[in-house]
């Protein structure tokens, strides 16, 4: 049985920051990177624009094989973890194969959320989580003339403004009030359905899906109001799910995702968890949360690589905050921290219909909770280490709200020096 001291499961941002880290410690122990793709490991983030061929699939990867070979890693592409055994520090992959391993990170990612509605499994539909995604949807965009996207979240609008912008007739259909429930405000989505209405596309919100059929050339999606939408496309965007099915029968603690401590380490020793699929710390609150964003995996993967290496410099996880940046039809949109205002504080907001601007920030005594632009020059690294250093902001408070940008940088320049 192959056998090595650091087993990395997963390829992508997470993955990547560990093996970065183990590295900067540890320039000798034997290292080897899982990944289910066939691909080197690529940026999930670039996806939308590989469908809309802005961004060529090449430019899509992080790293190639050279880095491996210098990294003194071995790369195992096209393989997925399907079974773990914690007692005996044994992972089986789905070829059969099996590896022993001292340390082990479970960087597994997200898988697509896939909706229970009766007649989905028997027609065809995208998804939109890997570069074969992306190819397969880019592949299919000559041929589209009527599209329907099911939710409304980042991926969906990125997929519905390309589609749209490639000749296709394009329809949304969102179970909530809203589009992008999970990062502003119904006035802030607004402003964003807006842009899209005026490229002619058409946004149902408010509105569930009760079934599929199969259509002359594509599908029909039958709505609980009575009416229908149909199209020779159909793309699902529903969310994603941690994986983590290979964990059923094991110790370890699950929830959501993988549950993990201040270190990556979950519930069993010489076990780590990072990225899409690790339940950790949220930075608002006690219960672990989920927070599938670039720069949170990036961390957690850091952390974790420091853990598993031993490095002494390590400080542990102080919490997620969301942070999410969206371009649109050559608009710009920032959603940076939490947008439930605590009792008690301060929320300023002020909109521009006309010129679509809106700006949002809330206060809690006195430090910034969370900040929310859409055509509005924000820093939204700036904005989130804010967050989290917890700057005080009562002294410039009226400079801070009248430039935030400006007040920002001028803040974080003085702690940097």
């Amino acid at each position: 049985m192959e056998q090595t001291h650091y087993l990395i499961a997963g390829a992508s941002h997470a993955a990547l920051a560990a093996m970065h880290a183990i590295r900067l410690v540890d320039a000798d122990g034997s290292l080897t990177v899982i990944g289910r793709d066939r691909e080197l490991p690529y940026s999930p983030t670039l996806l939308p624009y590989v469908v809309s061929g802005r961004t060529d699939p090449q430019r899509a990867f992080l790293r190639d094989h050279e880095y491996f070979t210098r990294a003194r890693a071995a790369y195992r592409c096209g393989h997925a973890l399907v079974r773990i055994d914690p007692a005996n520090r044994v992972a089986e992959l789905d070829d059969g194969s099996r590896l022993r391993f001292d340390k082990l990170l479970l960087a597994t990612g997200a898988r697509p959320v896939i909706p229970p509605i009766p007649g989905l499994d028997a027609v065809p539909y995208h998804v939109l989580r890997t570069l074969e995604d992306a190819l397969r949807l880019r592949a299919q965009l000559p041929q589209t003339r009527r599209a329907i996207v099911l939710g409304a979240g980042l991926v969906g609008m990125h997929a519905a403004e390309n589609l749209s912008k490639g000749g296709a007739r394009v329809t949304i259909v969102e179970q909530q009030q809203q589009v992008l429930p999970g990062y502003f405000d119904a006035q802030a989505a607004r402003i964003i359905a807006r842009a899209f209405e005026r490229a002619d596309v058409t946004i149902r919100t408010g509105a569930r899906a009760l079934a599929i059929e199969a259509a002359a050339g594509g599908v029909t999606l039958r709505l609980a109001d009575g009416s229908a939408v149909s199209g020779d496309l159909l793309l699902i965007s529903a969310g994603v799910t941690p994986v983590i099915d290979f964990l059923a029968d094991t110790p370890i603690q699950c929830d959501r995702g993988v549950v993990v401590d201040a270190t990556m380490q979950t519930s069993v020793e010489r076990i780590w968890a990072a990225g899409d699929v690790a339940q950790a710390a949220s930075f608002y609150g006690a219960h672990p949360v989920l927070n599938g964003i670039l720069p949170n995996a990036v961390e957690q993967g850091r952390i974790a690589g420091m853990a598993m290496a031993g490095d002494r410099a390590l400080e542990g996880f102080r919490g997620a905050v969301p942070l999410n940046t969206y371009s649109y039809y050559g608009q710009h949109a920032v959603s940076v921290g939490s947008g439930a205002a605590p009792p008690g504080a301060e929320v300023v907001e002020s909109s521009d219909a006309e010129s679509a601007r809106y700006l949002k920030i809330i206060l809690d005594e006195g430090r910034l909770h969370g900040i929310f632009a859409i055509n509005t020059p924000i820093d939204p690294g700036v904005m989130w280490q804010m967050v989290r250093r917890r700057l005080d902001l009562s002294a410039v408070r009226d400079r801070f709200l009248a430039q935030p940008r400006t007040m920002g940088r001028l803040l974080m320049s003085s702690l940097l020096r």
